[in-house]
């Protein structure tokens, strides 16, 4: 019976450990892109609003579905008003939500004569006011706009395969005509989620984005 040759079986002497699982997690980074999504203004609204805005028993009536699962744009649409302007046939997103929360961009949030902080979805607390019209009423936000911190949403075995936990930061390149890398990208884990990364039309712009681009993390 041949003698097992020396070495075979062992890891080398002196190897990192450490450095090479970092390694191995950013070739498998390299490997999984998602495809970015730009996000224009839309709102999404709590049942009182819903009912304010469009009369009393009204519910959001889906229009078409959306990539995450269960969310869906609405056949209704209301207006935004501001200080300095306003902006018309603005989306609604369902379902209902506990309390509403407009989503706009920097740009928006010039014509609007607003300003209000970049923050993570649902983070709303001393956020920008507004007042959101509809055909059966308004309602005046005493709070409730933000410009939404660009993130990713992915389900617990993407995290897995991507080395990170939710409320993680991280740098995605986006390729193009004008290729970005994006700091501070968030991390949203949830299984309920699918995997794609969300970007304001602002940001959309910056990068020269095309409908079906896809990102990668990035060191």
């Amino acid at each position: 019976m041949d003698r097992p040759r020396e070495g075979v079986g062992r890891l080398p002497a002196g190897l990192d450990l450490d450095a090479l699982a970092e390694r191995v997690v950013w070739a498998l980074r390299g490997r999984i892109s998602f495809e970015v999504e730009a996000s224009g203004r839309h709102v999404h609204l709590s049942v009182p609003h819903v009912e304010a805005l469009f009369g009393k028993g009204a519910s959001l009536s889906p229009e078409r579905p959306l990539s995450q699962p269960g969310q869906f744009l609405c056949s209704q649409r209301v207006t935004l008003v501001g200080p300095k302007g306003d902006m018309r046939n603005v989306a609604v997103l369902g379902p209902e939500r506990d309390k509403t929360q407009v989503e706009v961009s920097m740009t928006d949030a010039l014509t609007l004569g607003i300003s209000p902080p970049v923050r993570d979805s649902g983070d709303i607390r001393g956020s920008a006011q507004l007042v959101i019209r509809g055909p059966n009423g308004e309602v005046r936000l005493d709070e409730g706009v933000i410009v939404a911190h660009r993130h990713i949403h992915m389900t617990p075995d993407d995290a897995i395969l991507l080395g990170v936990r939710d409320g993680d930061r991280v740098r995605v390149r986006v390729p193009g005509d004008r290729p970005v890398i994006f700091e501070e990208v968030l991390v949203r884990v949830s299984p309920k989620y699918s995997l794609a990364m969300h970007i304001d039309y602002d940001e959309a712009n910056a990068c020269g984005y095309r409908k079906g681009v896809r990102g990668n993390i990035v060191p």
